[in-house]
Formats: C-alpha cells, sequence, structure tokens
C-alpha cells in the first residue's frame, strides 16, 4: 500500500493542477459510480467520465 501511494505521488509530480483535479475527479467519480450502481462496469465508467468532467471544470 505504502508502494502504491509513493509511486502515484511520484507519477503526478509533473501535472498541472488541473489534471490533478480531472485524475482526482475521474476516480472519486468512478469510485460513486460504482457504489451507486452496485459494481456495475456501465456505471463505474461513467461515474469516472462525468468525475473527470467536473474535476477538469473545477481545476481551471
Amino acid at each position: 500500500m505504502i508502494a502504491f501511494v509513493v509511486l502515484s505521488t511520484v507519477g503526478c509530480s509533473s501535472m498541472s493542477a488541473r489534471d490533478k483535479s480531472t485524475a482526482i475527479g475521474a476516480g472519486v467519480g468512478g469510485v460513486a459510480g460504482a457504489v451507486l450502481t452496485g459494481g456495475s462496469a456501465l456505471g463505474t465508467v461513467g461515474g469516472a467520465a462525468v468525475g473527470g468532467v467536473i474535476g477538469n471544470q473545477i481545476g481551471k
């Protein structure tokens, strides 16, 4: 778990604030979509897409 966190942090060091907001929004949206649809793949992908768009707009 610790190695994953360290590697994910290093991978984001060159990202802009808007890119980070998009990635965070997609992650949160994907989890929310999975929870709301009971683990449906379509719900997860849809949630990630919507979350990414929202994160991108917030990161402007």
